[in-house]
């Protein structure tokens, strides 16, 4: 065999080349440069994106299984939700028609009663809707601004309630906005009636802001903690039987004639964003008398002008009556 045809390679256990260690440190090296170009000019973003796009496909591809098990149990725990939530509102609506009913029935028996009693039908007091916008920046009240002023027709003094109940009285009146000023407010008084005992008396802000107390009450008083303090409506301004409060603390002292009664508005300021804005109770009971007199006043005028109408008749038959008689004298 010719020497020129034999394979002169070694073989690979024999084979030369760099040592493991030059590997290590050419790779890392290799690699420093690259993570080095990529974070300074972001050399390796089109082909991250490149491989991003091909291997898009088959990453839906094997996560269509994982979505299709998320998809059909959120389809069943909704099902479940659903149901529940159905259940829930059917037994809550039986509930609400029970009490509308039996509101209905209270309402006309009231009615009735007024009227037999001969006494005035309870107020519908107009109200105007309107939102919070922000806090007073006074840090030392508790008010809040709203978006209706008196060109929506608010005025000085008016009540403010939301759905859960009385929140404050509008002090100040702008033009297009109104501030409220809040019954934990340490300047805010207002009238109530223990809903329990029937007992009036009067709660006032407390001074650090967080709720309402019940001063110079005596310390025999029949109080309990838990009680509903609505409004009396002696005051003129706000409607009686609105939920304005609840009794959280009772404290007796031996070496005081009064006690100490903590209240806890109902209606919580913090979370109210929605508000009703009524007509003060005294204004609304002068409107209203404005308007029964005007109304009075309209219907004698109408049968001023009917009578006045009738006489002009009579009158002018009489004038023809007597016409027919002078000519059939002669």
């Amino acid at each position: 065999m010719p020497l020129g045809t034999l394979d002169r390679t070694p073989p690979p256990f024999f084979r030369q080349g760099p040592s493991a260690l030059t590997k290590l440190a050419l790779c890392s090296a290799l690699a420093l440069l690259m993570m080095v170009a990529d974070a300074r000019f972001k050399l390796m973003q089109p082909v991250r994106a490149s491989f991003a796009l091909v291997l898009h496909p088959v990453q839906r591809l094997l996560l269509a299984p994982v979505d299709a098990w998320d998809t059909l149990g959120g389809y069943m725990r909704g099902t479940q939700r659903a149901m529940a939530a159905e259940d829930l509102a059917k037994r809550q609506l039986s509930a609400q028609a029970e009490r509308l009913s039996r509101a209905d029935a209270l309402q006309a028996e009231n009615d009735h009663l007024r009227k037999l009693l001969g006494l005035k039908p309870s107020l519908n007091v107009p109200s105007i809707p309107a939102e919070v916008l922000f806090e007073a920046p006074d840090p030392f009240s508790r008010r809040v601004v709203i978006d209706h002023g008196a060109t929506q027709g608010v005025a000085a003094g008016s009540p403010v309630i939301n759905e859960a109940g009385v929140l404050g009285q509008v002090t100040r009146v702008y033009p297009l906005s109104s501030e409220v000023t809040l019954l934990t407010d340490k300047d805010a008084a207002i009238p109530l009636l223990n809903s329990r005992t029937q007992m009036r008396n009067a709660a006032v802000g407390r001074s650090d802001g967080t709720g309402m107390e019940l001063r110079f009450l005596a310390a025999n008083a029949d109080i309990k903690v838990g009680d509903l303090m609505t409004t009396s409506g002696l005051d003129g301004v706000y409607p009686p039987g609105l939920p304005v409060a609840r009794v959280t603390v009772v404290e007796r002292r031996g070496d005081s004639s009064f006690a100490q009664v903590l209240l806890a508005p109902i209606a919580q300021p913090d979370s109210a964003r929605h508000v009703l804005v009524l007509l003060p109770q005294d204004r609304h009971l002068a409107a209203k008398r404005e308007a029964e007199v005007a109304a009075a006043d309209e219907a004698a005028s109408a049968a001023a002008a009917k009578a006045s109408a009738r006489a002009a008749k009579k009158a002018e038959r009489a004038e023809k009556a007597a016409a027919k008689a002078s000519g059939a004298a002669p």
